[in-house]
């Protein structure tokens, strides 16, 4: 593609327009996303934080949306990559709609094609820069899983990205269990939360909880956690560490 611009003697020069890319390194970023199913669908759960570079620079950014009529979709990374497959899912949906066949899209189908798209623009040397967390309910079956940004994907009962798959994992490991209620269910997210909060520089005490059940989905309203910051270790954190002053 080309373009002119005039000059003084009446002549006109073409440029070349460069080839236009993607994202090709994360500017604006959100922390970890936790999500685990429970007894009547998935919960979900995200702070509101983007990061630019270290400096939390936005404090009200929604990192979970509804997909179609049974799908979550939340997602750690780059802000405008996340924005880019919204777009995807959006004509994905709308041409699903336009066959008007009374079927629609499930869970698992659209973390197939999350994966197959992470996985082809990884292939494209041009990845978007996004881990994703796909939940939902079709059919009275609770479906949760997760894609990486090189396309990477699995299933599982809890899933968490970012800082949250080294501290909140553990936490699942030892307390979720297939029969949780709502409230255990929230719970036990708000525990997750809070550790990351505590420990993950990027991540910020606003947050909301959603969840997916056959009916639906619901997003909470931001809202804080309760937090003590009188620990010991909080006063001197590096005292044990080696080479500390």
């Amino acid at each position: 593609m080309t373009f002119t611009i005039p000059i003084e003697n009446g002549d006109a020069v073409k440029i070349a327009e460069a080839e236009s890319q993607r994202t090709l390194y994360p500017y604006v970023t959100g922390t970890s996303i936790v999500a685990i199913k429970y007894k009547d669908g998935v919960l979900m759960a995200s702070d509101m934080g983007g990061s630019y570079g270290s400096t939390l620079r936005y404090k009200n950014i929604e990192r979970m949306k509804a997909i179609g009529k049974h799908s979550l979709l939340g997602a750690s990374g780059e802000i405008s990559d996340f924005q880019e497959i919204l777009r995807y899912l959006d004509e994905l949906t709308l041409n699903d709609n336009m066959w008007d066949d009374g079927n629609s899209l499930g869970p698992k189908e659209i973390h197939n094609y999350l994966t197959r798209v992470m996985y082809n623009r990884r292939n494209k040397f041009n990845p978007l820069w996004n881990t994703l967390v796909l939940g939902g309910v079709k059919n009275g079956k609770s479906y949760l899983g997760m894609v990486s940004m090189i396309g990477v994907s699995f299933e599982d009962d809890h899933v968490a990205t970012g800082f949250g798959n080294h501290l909140a994992r553990p936490i699942l490991r030892d307390e979720w269990h297939a029969d949780l209620s709502f409230e255990d269910g929230v719970k036990l997210l708000e525990k997750c939360m809070r550790v990351l909060l505590y420990r993950d520089r990027s991540a910020i005490n606003k947050l909301q909880i959603a969840k997916i059940t056959e009916e639906g989905v619901t997003v909470s309203q931001p809202y804080s956690l309760k937090t003590f910051w009188e620990y010991s270790s909080f006063h001197n954190p590096t005292a044990s560490a080696e080479g500390s002053w």
